[in-house]
């Protein structure tokens, strides 16, 4: 567990559903020994992977402890608070601040300053440029992913800090440069943000982490109380703050204004979108100005990871609409730019021999191409993508659904066809599912035999009570549910053990059936000799007995006894000797 990166796993609630990985656009996930760890140096921090994990075995490193240290130094703290909050808080802007100082914080600011700085630069950028393909650098997601997995698009991406970055450079020019900043919103990607820039910004907070520190320190909203000096600090936001919705960055440039309208405005918003937004376009080849708005999250920051609300995003994007004021005049010069470069930093692939590739295929029992299912069952798109991390040591065998699969199967027919007893199974439909070989000779004629076995499916599909002549055992099983156990059951000339137990209730009953009629006979065999032994031996004694004037009565019971004790009807002889 490494609790450094921003996303870790819990290893000991981790179960191993790999549902993560089909999550996770870059495949940034490596299983060891059943676990699943975030790999750092290929993660981008989008929380997909956080939001779907089913046990919540996939954690947000907690940042409140740090930001506490913070509050402890001679430095004045601010907030630089999401312009998603109100969206997911029902309260007026207020009794947020005022909750917040409560914290401990000396005030609160709204990222949406550093919002509005950010558009009036990028629409001073699109006026001076004549043509190409221009990336909004809002998203740190949307930055990284480009950086390590699309580098060819770096130079695409607008050379401006994002908004939060932006605002905490406008804080501390502002404010004074000794102060700190704390980030406070949805998103998991500022905590990257915040390690990189410890200069602007000191930490970032999910609404997660922050909800968890109110309910901490006992805050109740209803009994706060603020003050006339709870306001945003320098000053209240305009349209900066529609930047958590999609599509509202493009809004607020147009608003700030564009010669000749000879820019193309397209928003995008999910990883998935944008990376096929992507496809068959050489950046170098466009003539004309086109200016993407990319975010990472589907429909924008209203649905970040760490969002800490169940209110419908409808409601969301209307309660954030309500809180949106619009300045008359919007300035052509931004008051901050903090200017960003974003090298590419391409994650190594490592191309695998064929020799490898086909080694690996066969760990998995794919030797053919019609064996490689792609059913994405593992986590990834094709086995070849799935044998490429099975090679690099992010995987494992038992990934495999087909392979696992495969392997039960054939362990579960080895063990039927070792068995000596006859087994089979049977669906709710009276249906053979699967008999083995023991089964087939005990109950069917050589002819059907042949036939049978001829078949490639075997028995499966049979009729059960077209094999044998006790199909009510099974029915009885099925619909109650119980195990049936029939000794010494006398069919004809035969006599068998049976044993039906319930794999699945109601569904699903399978049996072990034993041929004991020959022990059955040799131990009558055994008695009838006995009886007759007696019977000579009684006649002997009898007259032994008449000569020497002796009862017989004794002798009689105990040559009974003996008899008996081989008698299938009256006991077993486990006390002969």
């Amino acid at each position: 567990m490494d609790k450094q990166y921003p996303v870790y796993t819990l290893k000991n609630e981790c179960n191993d559903c790999y549902k993560c990985i089909r999550s996770c656009h870059v495949k940034a996930i490596r299983i060891q020994d059943g676990n699943a760890s975030v790999i750092n140096d290929k993660c981008i921090a989008c929380g997909h992977c956080v939001t779907v994990c089913p046990v919540g075995a996939k954690k947000v490193r907690n940042d409140i402890e740090k930001v506490k240290t913070l509050l402890l130094t001679d430095k004045s703290v601010y907030v630089s608070l999401a312009p998603s909050w109100a969206g997911v808080y029902d309260m007026p802007k207020d009794k947020m601040i005022a909750a917040l100082k409560k914290l401990g914080f000396a005030d609160v600011s709204e990222t949406a300053l550093g919002a509005q700085e950010v558009s009036i630069q990028t629409a001073k950028k699109l006026n001076e440029v004549e043509s190409g393909l221009y990336i909004s650098s809002t998203c740190p997601v949307i930055d990284d992913y480009i950086r390590y997995y699309r580098p060819e698009f770096s130079k695409c991406i607008t050379p401006i800090a994002s908004p939060a970055l932006t605002h905490c450079g406008l804080l501390k020019k502002e404010l004074g440069e000794d102060i700190k900043v704390v980030f406070i919103g949805p998103c998991i990607a500022k905590k990257n943000e915040a390690d990189a820039h410890p200069d602007l910004m000191a930490a970032a907070l999910t609404f997660d982490e922050l909800n968890y520190w109110f309910k901490e320190e006992f805050i109740d909203f209803k009994n706060i109380q603020p003050d006339e000096t709870c306001n945003f600090v320098p000053e209240s936001a305009y349209e900066g703050s529609l930047y958590p919705i999609e599509g509202g960055m493009n809004e607020t440039i147009k608003s700030v204004g564009i010669k000749n309208n000879d820019v193309t405005f397209i928003a995008v918003s999910s990883l998935e979108d944008f990376d096929k937004s992507l496809q068959n376009i050489d950046p170098s080849k466009i003539n004309k100005k086109i200016f993407v708005e990319a975010l990472a999250c589907s429909g924008g920051c209203i649905n970040g990871p760490c969002l800490s609300s169940e209110k419908s995003k409808i409601l969301i994007t209307s309660d954030i609409y309500a809180q949106v004021q619009y300045r008359d005049e919007i300035p052509t010069e931004p008051r901050t730019v903090v200017e960003t470069e974003y090298a590419p930093e391409p994650v190594k692939k490592i191309e695998y021999s064929m020799e490898q590739v086909t080694k690996a295929l066969k760990k998995i029992s794919k030797h053919t191409i019609e064996d490689e299912l792609n059913c994405s069952g593992c986590g990834y798109a094709s086995c070849r993508e799935f044998v490429n991390a099975l090679i690099a040591g992010d995987a494992e065998p038992s990934m495999c659904v087909s392979y696992m699969r495969k392997i039960a199967v054939r362990k579960a027919a080895a063990m039927l066809r070792c068995m000596p007893s006859a087994v089979v199974i049977v669906d709710s439909n009276m249906e053979i599912v699967e008999a083995n070989d023991s089964f087939a000779h005990m109950f069917l004629t050589d002819d059907m035999y042949e036939i049978f076995t001829s078949r490639p499916e075997g028995l499966a599909g049979a009729c059960i009570d077209r094999i044998v002549s006790f199909p009510e055992l099974f029915k009885s099983s099925l619909d109650s549910g119980r195990e049936i156990h029939q000794e010494h059951y006398a069919i004809k000339d035969k006599v068998y053990d049976i044993s039906i137990f319930t794999i699945e209730d109601n569904e699903l009953v399978g049996a072990v059936i034993s041929d004991v009629t020959r022990s059955e006979m040799d131990r009558t065999k055994i008695a009838r000799r006995a009886r007759e032994v007696i019977t000579k031996n009684i006649a002997t004694v009898q007259e032994i007995a008449s000569l020497l004037g002796e009862h017989m009565v004794e002798t009689e019971l105990l040559l009974s006894s003996i008899a008996e004790d081989f008698d299938p009807n009256t006991g077993a002889d486990s006390n002969v000797h």
